[in-house]
């Protein structure tokens, strides 16, 4: 009976150490989560006193009673299994109270798998660094050390800016080496399509591959500007791509901007400390693009030691988004002279919230414009096409195309303009 009783006693450590991490969660839990942890303590509360009830009954078998264990447990006692958080448990207590305590023991099971479940829902990965695999790890096997003396030479100083404002997860040197790589691949794909075209050609009509059968210097002349061009177009994509993606995130952190610091103005009323607003930012959901802004500023201050106006001014130089490095540097300002947090974001609020209208209205004026270009276009412009094709039917002209011809023709421009204004719309179209 001693080992039973340590066996209760540490179950009801165990169950000690879970109130007390729950507990620690119920400041930072909302209202639903706050219930089932309290729902939890309680039945855990009650647990610990039916075991601890069931002591005295314990030390009372072993002064009293002579008998085997085996015959105790089976006229008084009985055993329940209790899995902790860290290991599972054999709890002795009277028979009478086995039926209560499994019932709270299963209550609390229930809703420490809902926390779980609402935990695992709301638990989201960040990946800050990711390590190089497929292409990029062949790029730098083959190319980084070539990456690494042009970037000891001086060259791309204005590409490694750009690449830090879009946000692309790639070190600087794994880039130029996927460039030197994707030049390169250029260069032997080029080479193959030279050699494939001189001695070969292409037509439209069956057969669509035949042997070129002409003048191969001449075809030589046509084709040797290949190898040379192509290379030449992919490096320079390349070293163009991280500028065209810092645009693209440029406004969308511009629109979600507006809300954001609306956000933060009602954060900054209650006086938390501007730290924290940024945390909260940055860990919400809400944000997408701004987010990974604001992240910047908190790993300057978690992972290098900076100051909160030292991080927003490198945040500042490292943003895509002009707007935003506006905030940052008045925000840095604001703390030096010793302002007010929250005027400073309710007056910035209000001009951003301002800009955001002007835009909407101007993109509301630009799609108009381009309903009545679709008009014109699309429905008047084939309308008049059809009364010109029939006139010239009724009339027998002779215009080199059957009716069948030019009714595909139509159609198909119209198909094609309509592709063209959905693309154009869905590029330009605001995301709140």
């Amino acid at each position: 009976m001693i080992s039973d009783i340590k066996k209760n006693i540490e179950s009801e450590v165990e169950m000690l150490r879970e109130i007390s991490l729950y507990n620690s969660k119920l400041n930072k839990a909302n209202p639903s989560d706050r219930k089932l942890l309290m729902a939890a303590i309680d039945s855990l509360i009650e647990s610990m006193r039916i075991i601890n009830d069931s002591i005295p009954n314990l030390v009372g078998e072993i002064a009293l009673s002579k008998e085997p264990i085996n015959k105790l447990l089976k006229g008084h006692l009985e055993n329940v299994s209790y899995k902790g958080r860290n290991a599972e448990f054999i709890i002795t207590i009277p028979t009478k109270d086995k039926e209560t305590l499994l019932k709270e023991l299963s209550i609390s099971e229930v809703h420490i798998k809902r926390l779980k479940r609402q935990e695992d829902k709301k638990k989201e990965e960040y990946t800050e660094f990711k390590a190089a695999r497929g292409y990029l790890k062949l790029s730098n096997k083959i190319f980084w050390d070539y990456s690494v003396k042009w970037i000891k030479k001086g060259y791309f100083k204005n590409l490694s800016k750009e690449l830090q404002k879009s946000n692309l997860d790639i070190l600087f040197q794994s880039y130029i080496a996927m460039m030197f790589m994707s030049a390169f691949l250029a260069v032997i794909i080029s080479f193959i399509v030279v050699i494939f075209l001189f001695f070969f050609s292409i037509s439209l009509g069956p057969p669509f591959i035949e042997f070129y059968e002409g003048n191969y210097l001449l075809r030589l002349v046509k084709i040797f500007w290949i190898p040379i061009i192509v290379p030449v177009i992919v490096f320079i994509s390349l070293y163009y791509y991280p500028n065209t993606e810092k645009q693209s995130i440029a406004k969308r952190v511009n629109q979600e901007l507006p809300f954001a610091v609306i956000h933060m103005s009602a954060i900054s009323g209650s006086g938390i400390q501007p730290s924290e607003i940024f945390r909260i930012i940055g860990l919400s959901k809400e944000y997408p693009y701004l987010r990974k802004e604001i992240r910047k500023i908190l790993n300057q201050i978690n992972l290098y030691g900076y100051d909160l106006v030292t991080a927003l001014n490198n945040t500042a130089s490292n943003t895509s988004s002009i707007k935003l490095a506006e905030l940052f540097t008045g925000l840095a300002t604001t703390i030096t002279s010793g302002g007010e947090f929250s005027d400073f974001f309710q007056k910035r609020a209000e001009t951003l919230l301002n800009d955001y209208r002007l835009e909407r209205q101007k993109y509301a004026k630009t799609a108009e414009t381009f309903m009545d270009i679709y008009i014109s276009v699309v429905i008047a412009a084939p309308m008049v096409l059809m009364l010109l094709l029939i006139i010239l039917t009724i009339g027998n002209f002779d215009i080199g195309f059957t009716t069948t011809q030019i009714t595909f023709v139509i159609i198909s421009v119209i198909a094609i303009i309509n592709v063209f204004f959905l693309i154009f719309i869905h590029l330009n179209q605001p995301t709140y």
